[in-house]
């Protein structure tokens, strides 16, 4: 039996989905913060509350096999917690080893943990991608949250046998993406003229069905057990050609202005909008070579077809 954290989220409904359909798959049950969300395929729902030191889960994980937790605290643009680290370590980090702690002890074979290529860093030279073995640099809460998760996992796999597999996903896109992701599609969809035809950066994204067929792939090969990983569609892209390819998708064309990166970086300073202009114009690259080779993984889908899919699943 595989057991969900996070199963109404956007990447824990399509991974629930994925292995509901998967005939091979010995069962699973989609674990949610409360009652009421739908799941196809006859799948079993177990509400848990919320996710935090104190939350109680021997009974629902007895009969359970393998761990994939989805479940956390996402990073927000604005956050507005009085102490950010403290809200962010209570769930990524005392939740995610509280529920492992219990996994191990109910005698879970594996445990798949969705991290974030924040726990790397924010940004990448051109060609200089990251790695899943480079020395871990986070700069935010959130990646910090996920680093120390990423720590104390390694350390209860030490105690206890647990098999412990991490993945750190970039940008995760797809069918029902939010935040800027949903609003750049608006901007191209709306044929508004976006000062961005200019951007001569390198980023790596994951189409939500890539992740999926990841962690999939992390639940049943041997040589994924004790291994960190990186994930991404294994083709980069400006954010100016990521426009030009969303609008084409669309089978609309884009309208690019042409203005330099510095100029936006500028302007993005003057308006106290440096995260914004970092992720626009700077470059985060990773390598999944590793993830290749030990896991014989390929990417399914490539970067237009997740764009396609990500379209077609816009809300009106």
């Amino acid at each position: 039996m595989i057991f969900v954290t996070g199963a109404s989220g956007f990447v824990g409904r399509a991974l629930v989905e994925k292995l509901a359909n998967d005939e091979k798959s010995s069962g699973v049950v989609a674990v949610v913060r409360r009652h009421g969300v739908p799941f196809s395929n006859g799948v079993n729902s177990v509400r848990v509350g919320d996710l935090s030191s104190s939350t109680y889960w021997g009974l629902a994980l007895r009969g359970v096999d393998s761990v994939v937790h989805c479940a956390a605290r996402v990073h927000v643009m604005n956050d507005d917690a009085s102490e950010p680290l403290l809200a962010y370590r209570e769930v990524n980090v005392n939740g995610t080893l509280n529920l492992a702690r219990q996994a191990a002890q109910t005698g879970v074979r594996r445990f798949v943990f969705v991290s974030s290529i924040k726990v790397n860093g924010e940004v990448t030279q051109p060609g200089h991608p990251f790695t899943a073995d480079d020395v871990p640099a986070p700069l935010d809460p959130y990646g910090v949250s996920k680093l120390e998760a990423e720590q104390g996992l390694r350390e209860i796999e030490s105690q206890t046998g647990m098999e412990v597999v991490i993945v750190r996903p970039p940008l995760v896109y797809g069918p029902g993406v939010k935040a800027n992701f949903a609003a750049m599609m608006r901007w191209v969809a709306r044929g508004l003229p976006l000062p961005l035809g200019a951007i001569h950066n390198a980023r790596s994204m994951v189409a939500l069905d890539n992740l999926a067929d990841l962690l999939v792939t992390c639940l049943k090969r041997p040589a994924a057990a004790g291994q960190t990983f990186l994930v991404s569609d294994g083709q980069d892209v400006s954010t100016t050609e990521l426009l030009r390819r969303t609008a084409n998708a669309m089978d609309k064309k884009a309208l690019l202005l042409p203005v330099p990166a510095s100029v936006l970086e500028l302007c993005a300073a003057m308006l106290g909008k440096r995260t914004v202009a970092q992720r626009l114009c700077g470059s985060l690259q990773v390598d999944i070579s590793k993830t290749r080779r030990l896991l014989g993984w390929n990417p399914p889908l490539t970067l237009d077809q997740g764009l396609k899919k990500a379209v077609e699943g816009m809300k009106p």
